[in-house]
């Protein structure tokens, strides 16, 4: 059932009081009233009966009962009542209204047999001579102290009805009129109660709806006051509450948003508490649709259900590395582990940070092989040198003819070396200065660069009879280390040469569209394989090591390439098919 209002509760009853009190106090005063009024009347017909009672003893004294009879008809008529003398046997010897003769006795009466005991009795009945209801006073006569006979004086109720109605009536108007001022004065008494109340029935709905800064306004009354100020103190530690509350989500949010690590929160039944976008995006869902779904719907990964489970079934925090396929390649990441405790300090789950490690396998597995590739460089030369020494020194120089292509041999092979160290410091002084942004640059002319370059290189060229062309705008610029960008150019200029057949060309073009010059170097060589293409760019990596070796290559030129392009905050990229050439593009901001 629905509740009612306030107003519709306190209303009804304060009316239902009014009108409860008014019928009461009405039907206490009327009968009070009533009784009031039957009393005078009792009182006033005692007094006649007083006054004439000397005159009827007198009268029934003498004997004569016609005498009495017209006596009581005269005092009768005087007074307007009923006027009985009844013997002490019941018989009735004189009446002012009925022949006396005819009427019934009386012993029976019980305002007569008071009577006869010697008491004025008072009665109200009904009259089965004269059909109405009657008031009867009865005096008894006496003589010497003995009761001889009854003096009965009677008045019909009909009369004093009459003149109690409108007594009635009148008590029926005051009380309407009460009632009435009574049922607007509970209209406004139980508004005035109400109202407050529906006030902070409002306030406490825009409490609800988040508006705590609505002030709830005072009523007059000292305990609704009390809970209106209460209301306002709660709502403000409520709001400060929330802005803390708040504040902590958002400085954790941020937190969480900003960290480069998965975190993820994990209850005891293995379901998300949380997680933030960095483990979204590696594991391909969505926060709000992963929330509150277990680990295994959401993340299909034994490895780290695996993790989980031992983490929530111990009470350390848990470390473990965890390998993860995305995107067809081997993710590994580093698992940590801390548990999630209550106000209580009750286990309720755990905290996972996962951190991704693949780049540092991968540069791990670099600086591997570039140890395993460095020493393998620098192994051959050492060991061509080493052995052509110690076959001088057992008599090899005894013939001059053989010392000199031993020692011919030995040069080469320690030009190999030095041209590796070269390298090796080249590539490394460029990292290191790109790192701390101490390369400089200026505006400067490509032209003048790939000129330079192509000049650095003509009598290779020419040693081939390879032509190379050049096609560059004069007015091409853009900020530049013209060294470095020169040293880029003249590695790739040199890997073309090397590599393209005798009597073909070499392409050096340089554009520039929207906000990028690109810089381009074109052979028409034997190619690469398409497989190969990813790994060209790293350090002592060659397609033919036979070959590179044969023609003087160290396997850093095309890396040294790629750390001069990414100083200038630009790229390198390669296009090339087996049999049909290969082309180098630089690309730099304009």
């Amino acid at each position: 059932m629905k509740p009612k209002r306030l107003l519709w509760q306190l209303y009804p009853s304060y009316l239902l009081i009014t009108l409860i009190s008014l019928a009461a106090i009405g039907w206490y005063a009327s009968s009070s009233m009533q009784q009031f009024y039957y009393t005078q009347v009792a009182e006033d017909l005692k007094a006649s009966a007083r006054v004439i009672e000397e005159q009827v003893l007198a009268s029934y004294e003498t004997g004569d009962s016609v005498s009495l009879d017209e006596l009581c008809k005269m005092l009768g008529t005087a007074g307007k009542r009923r006027i009985t003398v009844i013997e002490t046997s019941g018989k009735v010897l004189a009446d002012s209204q009925e022949n006396p003769k005819q009427m019934d006795n009386h012993s029976d009466r019980p305002e007569i047999i008071e009577a006869m005991k010697n008491l004025t009795s008072s009665k109200i009945r009904f009259s089965r001579t004269l059909g109405l209801d009657m008031m009867y006073v009865a005096i008894p006569l006496k003589t010497q102290d003995r009761v001889i006979a009854i003096l009965r004086i009677a008045k019909p109720v009909s009369a004093i009805n009459e003149q109690l109605k409108s007594i009635y009536y009148k008590i029926l108007i005051g009380a309407s009129f009460v009632a009435v001022f009574a049922a607007l004065l509970s209209l406004v008494v139980s508004r005035r109660i109400s109202k407050p109340l529906e006030e902070l029935r409002k306030g406490a709905e825009l409490f609800a709806d988040g508006d705590l800064s609505h002030k709830l306004s005072a009523g007059n009354c000292q305990e609704i006051d009390a809970v209106a100020k209460a209301m306002n103190q709660m709502a403000e530690e409520i709001d400060g509450r929330i802005s803390i509350i708040s504040r902590q989500r958002n400085e954790h949010k941020a937190v969480l948003s900003s960290m480069v690590e998965a975190v993820l929160a994990v209850d005891s039944q293995q379901r998300l508490i949380t997680l933030n976008s960095s483990a979204a995006e590696m594991f391909g869902v969505k926060i709000f649709d992963a929330k509150g779904r277990t680990l295994q719907e959401i993340i299909r990964n034994p490895a780290l259900q695996h993790f989980v489970t031992n983490s929530l079934a111990g009470s350390e925090p848990i470390e473990d590395n965890i390998t993860l396929l995305k995107d067809n390649s081997e993710h590994f990441l580093q698992a940590k582990s801390s548990v999630l405790q209550d106000e209580q300090g009750q286990k309720i789950g755990i905290l996972v940070v996962l951190n991704d490690i693949t780049k540092l396998k991968q540069l791990e597995q670099v600086r591997r092989d570039f140890v395993a590739n460095v020493s393998h460089e620098l192994k051959t030369p050492i060991t061509s040198v080493k052995g052509f020494v110690e076959t001088l020194l057992e008599g090899a120089m005894k013939k001059p003819a053989e010392a000199k292509r031993f020692l011919d041999i030995i040069a080469k092979q320690t030009n190999r070396m030095d041209a590796i160290i070269d390298d090796l410091l080249a590539l490394s002084r460029i990292e290191q200065q790109a790192e701390k942004a101490e390369i400089e640059r200026e505006n400067g002319c490509i032209k003048d660069v790939l000129e330079s370059a192509i000049e650095l290189c003509r009598n290779k060229a020419q040693t081939k009879q390879i032509e190379i062309e050049l096609r560059c705008a004069d007015a091409l610029a853009t900020n530049i280390n013209m060294p470095l960008l020169e040293q880029a150019v003249v590695n790739l200029l040199d890997n073309a040469i090397k590599y393209s057949p005798a009597g073909s060309k070499v392409g050096v073009v340089a554009a520039q569209a929207d906000e990028q010059i690109s810089i381009t170097v074109t052979d028409f060589g034997c190619g690469i394989d398409k497989e190969l293409l990813a790994r060209i760019f790293e350090r002592f990596y060659v397609v033919d090591k036979a070959r590179s070796r044969k023609l003087g290559g160290t396997g850093l030129g095309l890396a040294i390439v790629k750390h001069i392009a990414g100083a200038h905050n630009g790229s390198v990229t390669v296009e090339s098919k087996p049999g049909s050439g290969s082309i180098f593009t630089i690309k730099l901001p304009a």
